[in-house]
């Protein structure tokens, strides 16, 4: 049989890699979504649970039969002690899973928290929280790997006709920097909006059940820097509805497991077991011999603490202390709109200097800390909403800058 007098190989091969590419494209955005996802049910819920917990009536009648009256003070210990030792074992994990099922077992885990709302015991509250603080660090780890492995196979497949891609040999250094930054960039424009997610359930529920600024705040007398324990924050109980907010993280599970593609060729995947579980273990302690990463640790740090004070110290001290617990979510909807708006400013790293956006938001939050040190709004005034709101706008800016930048 002669072949087809129509027939165009290299039409052909056109059409495939495109198709190849369209796939390294539905990849990154079903893992960029599936994170959204999992971190807007997850702070959704975490965020309702500390609202309600600020009722110390509610939170005495609801908890103090199994002992936990402390509930979010052991939730969040389990949740932020344990990344600590993760060091030891998430390379290992990533080894012994490969990228893709480390991420859907990570995403599982946070929909295994949500899960252990429907049934509040000690035994099931308090291991789901230490199990989400294993999980972190591996999930955040099988992530960036994961979107950096589809840069590197987009470059493979825009460039598929030379010699190293062929010959199946690794690119040249700095080849596929322009893909690892637009892909982050994607990552972090669909990532913050899950602070925007997260704040559903609080708007279109919980806010129904909120007395008003005038009562919740009405022995209040400092804010701000000055602000200590806030007084008379009341709220009417409605906790069994916390269940409603978890039908999107078994979604997330789904959608990694389904649309994400495997990130490996399988003869990759047998070059990477070939590597001994001593090596595997060594290897995040070679990686800090580069001075590079040595300079990066104090950001690494600061990435975490300076999103967990605008989400509390900000939102609570200024925020709901001067317009009252029922603006919480417009705030922090404020700042994930902003942050996500803002990440897609990385892209001018392919134009400037990379530690240029780096500066520019640790030099944003520099300006703003020292705003807030130096000033502090009047409990119940909303005239000072706009400039809160503004606040709020520039932190994310300043957030996305740091977070594209640090993972491009």
């Amino acid at each position: 049989v002669g072949a087809h007098p129509d027939y165009n190989e290299e039409e052909e091969e056109q059409k495939y890699f495109r198709r190849k590419r369209l796939g390294v494209v539905k990849n990154v955005l079903a893992a960029s979504l599936a994170g959204m996802l999992t971190y807007g049910v997850y702070l959704g819920l975490l965020q309702m649970q500390l609202i309600l917990h600020y009722d110390e009536t509610y939170r005495e009648v609801k908890y103090s039969n199994i002992q936990l009256e402390d509930i979010d003070h052991k939730v969040l210990m389990g949740i932020n002690i344990t990344p600590v030792t993760a060091l030891l074992y998430t390379p290992v994990l990533i080894r012994f899973f490969g990228t893709k099922w480390a991420m859907f077992l990570a995403v599982g885990i946070y929909s295994l928290f949500v899960s252990s709302n429907y049934w509040e015991r000690y035994y099931t509250l308090v291991p789901s929280a230490v199990a989400i603080g294993v999980a972190i660090v591996p999930l955040w780890a099988s992530m960036g790997n994961y979107i950096t492995r589809m840069a590197q196979k987009y470059y493979e497949y825009v460039n598929y006709k030379e010699d190293q891609v062929q010959e199946q040999q690794r690119a040249p250094r700095g080849a596929c920097n322009t893909y690892i930054i637009i892909f982050q960039t994607v990552f972090y424009v669909c990532f913050h909006l899950s602070f925007v997610c997260a704040q559903m359930p609080t708007l279109f529920f919980l806010n129904n059940y909120l007395y008003q600024l005038n009562h919740t705040l009405y022995a209040v007398k400092h804010c701000g820097k000055h602000a200590g324990r806030h007084g008379g924050m009341g709220i009417s109980p409605a906790g069994a509805e916390l269940r409603d907010t978890g039908g999107a993280s078994p979604t997330a599970t789904r959608q990694v497991l389904v649309l994400c593609g495997s990130a490996y060729r399988p003869t990759e995947e047998i070059d990477l077991r070939s590597i001994g579980w001593g090596n595997i273990f060594q290897l995040p302690f070679k990686h800090m011999r580069d001075y590079r990463l040595r300079h990066l640790f104090p950001l690494f740090t600061y990435s975490g603490f300076e999103v967990l004070f605008v989400c509390t110290g900000f939102s609570l001290n200024y925020g709901v202390c001067a317009l009252g617990l029922e603006k919480l979510a417009y705030l922090l909807m404020a700042y994930g709109f902003s942050a996500s708006a803002c990440s897609s400013l990385a892209l001018c790293v392919l134009h400037v200097r990379r530690q240029v956006p780096l500066l520019a938001g640790a030099i944003i939050h520099a300006a703003l800390l020292v705003t807030l040190f130096c000033w502090a709004p009047e409990p119940r005034h909303l005239v000072q909403a706009p400039l809160l709101y503004a606040i709020a706008v520039l932190w994310g800016t300043g957030s996305a800058l740091n977070k594209t930048s640090i993972s491009s």
